[in-house]
């Protein structure tokens, strides 16, 4: 899959339909690795922090979820460069009659719960292997290894990872290789599917203002990571006449 380098990241030049083929064309070709969903706010942390960057890098791949980094795609030499957003990604897959089965790792104890009686009866062909919401502390290896044990003893082909930017990537990074799934890390997509959070209207994701409605909902622990990782994205990315594809 074509990637376009934004800011040291190279992010997937695609679409939902292609990610989705991709996803369940090469299952056990990804299992054991990982896929980034990633916007201005991973991206800017990437130009930051090398480590980070090359986690992002290290992924099978780095999904566009925020708008901005296809719109730069699409100006730097990738017209058919499309948003795929995790929670959008979650939905095509849930519905899908494929046979997979699915494990939900990170979130809120109640938010666990709630998806456990809310999928279910939306998606009458997913199948849920394993929901878990670990400690909000670093674990024990004892603890790890056991997180671990219950998933591959769940078979688990998709491994959603919903513990937040940069976190879930390290984790998933970390992970690599131990487990027998496609870890895909989808930030507060759990919370979306629960309804603790809500989705911005159509209209305000197609302007590029997704990050404004979740700003509204959660100013205090937002406002930074928002304005300022938004502000950085412009500064660095505006007025680039050429872009570095890969």
């Amino acid at each position: 899959m074509k990637t376009c380098n934004i800011l040291g990241t190279n992010i997937a030049v695609t679409n939902m339909a292609e990610t989705v083929a991709y996803i369940e064309e090469n299952m056990e070709a990804l299992r054991g690795n990982y896929i980034c969903v990633s916007n201005v706010h991973t991206t800017v942390i990437g130009y930051e922090e090398e480590d980070y960057r090359h986690i992002q890098n290290s992924a099978a791949l780095a999904l566009p979820d925020g708008k901005p980094l296809s719109l730069y795609s699409k100006k730097h030499g990738y017209p058919e460069a499309e948003r795929v957003t995790g929670p959008d990604l979650m939905g095509e897959l849930f519905a899908r009659n494929n046979g997979l089965r699915h494990y939900f790792y990170g979130g809120r104890e109640e938010t666990i719960e709630t998806l456990a009686k809310k999928l279910p009866a939306q998606y009458q062909n997913l199948i849920i292997a394993g929901m878990v919401s670990p400690p909000f502390r670093p674990l024990t290896e004892e603890e790890d290894a056991e997180a671990v044990r219950k998933m591959n003893e769940a078979k688990a082909d998709i491994i959603w990872v919903g513990l937040g930017a940069p976190k879930q990537e390290r984790w998933m990074y970390e992970h690599r290789g131990k487990v027998h799934g496609v870890m895909i890390g989808v930030g507060a997509g759990f919370d979306y599917y629960a309804g603790t959070i809500k989705r911005a209207p159509v209209w305000m994701q197609k302007l590029s203002l997704e990050w404004l409605y979740r700003l509204l909902q959660d100013p205090k622990r937002l406002m930074k990571r928002y304005l300022v990782t938004n502000v950085k994205f412009l500064r660095l990315t505006l007025g680039r006449r050429n872009g570095s594809h890969k």
